[in-house]
């Protein structure tokens, strides 16, 4: 029996956005020292696994995580991995985002002058579609508004779901299917085993982070 193809998805290291807490969308920043060395933590986690293809947002948050991690030199560049477009939320914090607009929750509202729930999910789509063309496991990075809404996506559930799927910096999750391609499935999720644990913060993974 052929074995049911991977999909490994890897969120980007750290930066100082995702550590304060800021919106961080197309505003291109580079990663801290720590997300640095998760990212080499990362790519340790990964050795030995064979991919029939990668992929990367152009953003350098990611393709640099790609890169440390070791996959830099076999990556491809999809545009249609680039994190949320927060438009006016761009670099806002949760509750400064709440002061304008109590009640806001991206995967229902969107943000104004950027991307709606439906634009996101129409570029998760379209990666879905390119994946489905694919023999072998497949490894992606991209950042965490993105990759919880392309889960959604891939077990064909409503976008509002992707608000139930935490994503901490540098972490590893795999989807997959159960027993045949119609029955799409997690295989592992939010897995930082493999970082050092000096470098963790303890706050990544909550809800106001991104």
């Amino acid at each position: 029996m052929t074995s049911l193809p991977r999909i490994f998805i890897a969120r980007h290291g750290e930066t100082v956005w995702s550590l304060s807490g800021q919106h961080t969308g197309l505003t291109d920043l580079p990663l801290t020292e720590t997300g640095r060395e998760n990212a080499r933590c990362l790519g340790e986690r990964l050795r030995g696994l064979a991919f029939a293809k990668v992929f990367t947002s152009p953003l350098q948050r990611a393709a640099t995580t790609c890169e440390l991690a070791g996959f830099g030199p076999v990556a491809a560049v999809d545009p249609n991995l680039v994190e949320w477009d927060y438009g006016d939320y761009e670099g806002l914090r949760r509750e400064q985002i709440l002061s304008r607009q109590p009640g806001w929750q991206i995967f229902r509202d969107g943000c104004p002058e950027g991307e709606s729930p439906a634009d996101v999910a129409a570029r998760a789509r379209q990666i879905i579609q390119r994946l489905s063309g694919v023999s072998g496991d497949v490894l992606i990075f991209s950042s965490g508004h993105f990759l919880r809404l392309f889960t959604a996506c891939w077990l064909k559930m409503d976008v509002l779901a992707g608000n139930c799927f935490m994503l901490s910096t540098a972490s590893l999750s795999i989807l997959g299917y159960d027993h045949d391609l119609t029955e799409p499935a997690v295989h592992l999720w939010n897995d930082t085993r493999h970082l050092a644990q000096k470098t963790i913060h303890p706050t990544t993974s909550t809800s106001h982070r991104i």
